[in-house]
């Protein structure tokens, strides 16, 4: 008779040092990926069996793929029960960053557009007859084309394999057929119809499908009307936003830290509102101060016997009044920054200047404007980042401007790209305002070239800010 050794129960610690962090990242991503796939097989199934099964169920099989998989990983590796707090961090990473660059980047090579949408094109629906054997679908009439290959946009002379999509009386769920071959006005599925639906009605699939560079061809192609102006534009606003404001912060700073200054709190809190007043409203509120008929600006303007200002309506003038109101939303921050950084500066330095006879003007020069420099490069930095892709003082300032969001239209540039669009505006309006409403491949093309640019920019002002170099040491 022979004995067994008893199993060596699996060891509840993890791996010392790296390796264990490592491997339990691994596996918390194995887990989440699995999870992924399942919920991905599952509802492909579902798909297949019930074709207008809401979408968001493939989140429904994810999120129980990794409640029932959490056990099993806990039972094969019980260490890994101490890193589950990293799950729902890592779950919404991947919901809110990962997915959404998957899928630009996945789109930026697909014409995927309000009328290539994988939708059913309700547009041109036209009445059907349907044969006795229920595979055989007569079209009454061709809104678009001379044949039905023209009309569903077939990818084979045949249509074999493409997609029909057929509505009933009440037109609430449609069913999409593959088709097994057309010609003329009469198409033959590849399976016959339900008997419990009878249709009356049927229309193409506006299909997307993948151009590889197409998008990016196009992009350059008009580069000179579009990329390259709201590109020079961008640099101009960012860095000439980020210059204006550190200057006007810095001066207000230390004028506001002179502690002789009577009432300098009262001042601090009157400079700070446009701070805290939400940007969301203060910048709408500037355009209708700013409005060339009714705006106060202007009317101030007449009292004083002066010509009204075309702030919103001249490309010039709305360059200007983005960066004016930019100044306005911003001057606060740089102004406390400095009031901050200030607050560390040793007074024995400034009296011992003083003691050696050095004026004030000469004790800003040599001392506070040096030591506020290694304060003000990261601010200044990531001041010019935030500026580049600022979204919302373009959009907001500009909305009732002619043209619309992104300000009036410019001689010789694609009328999509106005005087004050900067990229990411420029993106959203191509993304939004062409193409059915809804060129999102373009659009996310635009957006991998902005990623592009922005990094090597980022990397240029991490290089001359030398931020490189202390990372070495």
């Amino acid at each position: 008779m022979t004995a067994t050794l008893p199993r060596s129960p699996r060891s509840a610690a993890p791996p010392d040092g790296a390796r264990g962090f490592l491997l339990a990242i691994l596996v918390l991503l194995v887990l989440l990926g699995g999870a992924v796939l399942v919920g991905w097989l599952l509802s492909g199934l579902t798909a297949r069996a019930l074709p207008e099964a809401p979408p968001y169920l493939i989140l429904v099989y994810t999120l129980g793929a990794l409640i029932l998989g959490m056990p099993v990983v806990a039972r094969l590796f019980p260490w890994m029960v101490n890193w589950y707090y990293l799950v729902p961090a890592l779950v919404f990473l991947a919901a809110f960053t990962v997915l959404p660059i998957v899928l630009t980047v996945n789109y930026a090579f697909t014409n995927y557009s309000g009328q290539n949408s994988g939708n059913p094109d309700s547009g041109v629906r036209t009445e059907v007859a349907l044969s006795a054997d229920r595979r055989t679908v007569e079209l009454a009439e061709l809104p678009e084309g001379d044949n039905v290959a023209e009309y569903l946009r077939c990818a084979a002379p045949n249509c074999a394999g493409d997609t029909l999509v057929l509505y009933d009386e009440d037109a609430s769920v449609p069913v999409r057929a593959e088709i097994a071959r057309a010609g003329g006005t009469t198409v033959t599925l590849a399976a016959p119809v339900a008997a419990s639906f009878q249709p009356v009605s049927a229309t193409r699939l506006n299909r997307y499908e993948y151009v590889g560079l197409a998008n990016f061809r196009e992009i350059f192609a008009r580069a000179s009307s579009a990329l390259w102006p709201v590109f020079l534009w961008t640099l101009v606003f960012a860095f000439s936003t980020v210059v204006i404001n550190a200057i006007a912060g810095l001066i207000l700073g230390i004028l506001l830290y002179n502690k002789r200054l009577k009432g300098r709190n009262i001042y601090r809190t009157l400079l700070f509102l446009p701070w805290a007043i939400p940007a969301v409203i203060s910048v709408q509120m500037w355009g209708a101060l700013l409005n060339q008929q009714f705006g106060i600006v202007n009317k101030s303007l007449g009292l004083l016997g002066l010509a009204a200002v075309p702030w919103l309506t001249d490309p010039l003038w709305a360059k200007i009044s983005v960066i004016l109101v930019n100044l306005w939303l911003g001057f606060p921050y740089m102004m406390t920054a400095t009031i901050s950084a200030l607050a560390t500066i040793n007074d024995d330095l400034y009296e011992a200047a003083s003691i050696d006879g050095a004026s004030r003007w000469q004790q800003i020069q040599a001392i506070t404007l040096p030591l506020l420099r290694n304060s003000f490069t990261p601010i200044l930095l990531s001041g010019f980042a935030f500026n580049f892709n600022n979204f919302g003082v373009i959009y907001l300032l500009t909305t009732t401007a002619p043209g619309g969001p992104g300000g009036p239209p410019v001689e010789g540039q694609d009328a999509i790209a106005g005087a004050t669009d900067i990229l990411l505006t420029w993106g959203y309006k191509t993304a939004f305002a062409s193409q059915g409403g809804q060129n999102y491949a373009l659009a996310s093309a635009i957006a991998l070239i902005i990623f592009f640019l922005t990094l090597a920019i980022s990397l240029v002002n991490f290089r001359a800010a030398g931020v490189f170099k202390e990372a070495r040491r």
